[in-house]
């Protein structure tokens, strides 16, 4: 299936409508993304997944074409948002990919939505409520954490630069930087600069003090669902699975080699392999 053949719908999910791209027969997957990306980071791996699978990835509410209202920036409330899609496309039972904040929502969701979600994959994101959480929002790798928790200064050094910030962001977290193009890159900077995306963005990682104490109450009930949880070398790695080990007893996965931050455009066919494989336990 080609990408050009997905459907694009608008979906009313509770008091916001979210962007939603829908292809493929099967069982459902839903996909969600993660900072400064759309559902557009998905598109090498979208195709072979909607061969096995009925796969729907979001545009979580302030990007792309969802919307941004004022509040709701929280993980239970993105991962409600998504809860309502699946609902309100009939699903429900499903499985859940995410990454980066999207792994942070995908966790989320499968934590607060347990008769839901019936496999779980995280890919390289720290998570709120994670013990090494706040010793890692500290180290030189995620600067940005603190740089998007302050309120109105990151809008007014970014407005007017989304491209430069974009460009920036995604090839310092890179390790195949050729699997980023500059196409790819103006994609997700004419999306970051659309009115109310980059203040949407930046309130993800504003309430991550809420997230935090909300996923640390939610793990005393470890999850008994599948969880995949995969890094790439050249960021979290395998760190993600005693990561996940903290809020799911039934963990698989490890690293992906020669691969940086973004395991969905650097490493596409492993990555496909790897959730297929996950997917069909």
């Amino acid at each position: 299936m080609n990408i050009d053949n997905f459907e694009h719908r608008r979906i009313k999910a509770g008091e916001v409508t979210l962007h939603a791209v829908i292809g493929g027969t099967g069982s459902p997957l839903v996909l969600i993304h993660g900072f400064p990306q759309t559902w557009w980071e998905w598109r090498h791996v979208m195709p072979q997944l909607a061969e096995h699978h009925t796969v729907i990835a979001v545009d979580l509410r302030g990007a792309g074409h969802s919307d941004k209202p004022q509040g709701g920036y929280d993980k239970r409330t993105l991962a409600a948002d998504v809860h309502a899609v699946m609902s309100a496309l009939g699903y429900e039972k499903y499985a859940v990919c995410g990454h980066d904040i999207g792994g942070m929502t995908a966790l989320a969701l499968a934590l607060t939505h347990r008769d839901a979600v019936t496999h779980l994959a995280v890919l390289d994101a720290s998570q709120p409520g994670w013990s090494g959480w706040e010793a890692n929002s500290h180290k030189e790798k995620v600067w940005h954490f603190a740089f998007h928790m302050q309120r109105d200064l990151p809008e007014m050094l970014i407005q007017g630069r989304e491209r430069e910030y974009v460009s920036a962001f995604i090839y310092d977290r890179a390790y195949d930087v050729g699997a980023h193009p500059a196409a790819d890159i103006d994609t997700f900077a004419q999306s970051l600069a659309q009115p109310g995306n980059l203040r949407g963005g930046l309130e993800w990682y504003r309430t991550f003090p809420q997230d935090h104490e909300n996923a640390k109450r939610w793990k005393q009930d470890p999850l008994t669902i599948p969880v995949l949880a995969l890094g790439g070398e050249h960021s979290y790695g395998a760190r993600m699975v005693p990561m996940l080990e903290e809020f799911a007893v039934e963990v698989s996965g490890g690293s992906i080699s020669g691969c940086g931050h973004w395991l969905a455009e650097e490493h596409p066919n492993e990555l496909t392999e790897r959730l297929l494989e996950f997917l069909s336990r």
